[in-house]
């Protein structure tokens, strides 16, 4: 087994997935960054975090299966003998008002967002029981905390989050493990620039800040949770949303 510290990050190649990657592989950690289809973004940034001399492999898998969640866990095992830290960022949106949102559309964002999450932990909860340590972070988002409008499935999803992350920290506290969550607010990331202009500029008229978060800003919180001095410090919500939601 190696002394190097290991983080599974789900959906770790694009995005706030791909800072949390980034900015756990610069702290010294080995990041095992998972995605599904663009496998492009993923070696680009393996190879990029290679160049700066850190350690960073890809394992595709969907985390809406739990045979690709398993098999995912158990390759990064083999290869390097352990897992410490677990980060379940991968998720989807499929936004649309409640009258016009179908059940597969409800299916498809909790299968991801919270099935997914749950998935992923079970698969390495033995393992961190087995050691006695273990640090799980589940990236939930505002949207879990306050609502809104064609966003019933996400906002579930994300607040789904909250109820599990707190009850899997009762379960397991006593066992050297700890489990989190960090709500981010509206991060400038591809799939807020996908918001039009114009609702863009209101979301932004609303967040005390006066700005969008940036990506890194939400892997900071994630690395300080993960950390050995954070250990006091579970089944809590670290809200990273410019005051959106106090």
């Amino acid at each position: 087994m190696t002394d190097q510290k290991v983080a599974i990050v789900t959906g770790g190649a694009r995005g706030i997935g791909a800072a949390i990657t980034t900015g756990l592989a610069r702290s010294g950690v080995h990041v095992a960054a998972g995605y599904s289809s663009n496998s492009r973004a993923a070696e680009e940034l393996a190879g990029k975090l290679s160049a700066e001399g850190c350690s960073v492999s890809v394992h595709q898998g969907n985390v809406g299966v739990p045979e690709d969640c398993q098999r995912v866990v158990e390759e990064v095992l083999a290869d390097r003998g352990r897992v410490d830290h677990l980060v379940n960022n991968a998720g989807v949106t499929v936004d649309k008002t409640m009258r016009k949102m179908t059940v597969d559309d409800w299916h498809a964002v909790l299968r991801i967002n919270l099935s997914g999450a749950f998935y992923m932990s079970k698969a390495v909860l033995e393992h961190m029981l087995e050691r006695g340590s273990g640090r799980i972070v589940n990236i939930s988002s505002v949207i879990g905390q306050t609502g809104n409008v064609g966003q019933v499935n996400y906002a579930a999803s994300k607040s789904g989050l909250f109820g599990m992350s707190q009850s899997l920290a009762r379960e397991v506290a006593r066992k050297g493990i700890t489990v989190n969550c960090v709500a981010p607010g509206y991060v400038e990331t591809e799939m807020v620039a996908a918001v039009p202009e114009n609702v863009l500029e209101k979301i932004i008229a609303g967040i005390p800040v006066g700005r969008l978060g940036q990506a890194h800003e939400i892997a900071r919180a994630v690395q300080f949770l993960v950390d050995d001095e954070a250990g006091y410090i579970t089944g809590s919500v670290v809200s990273v949303n410019g005051g959106m939601d106090m």
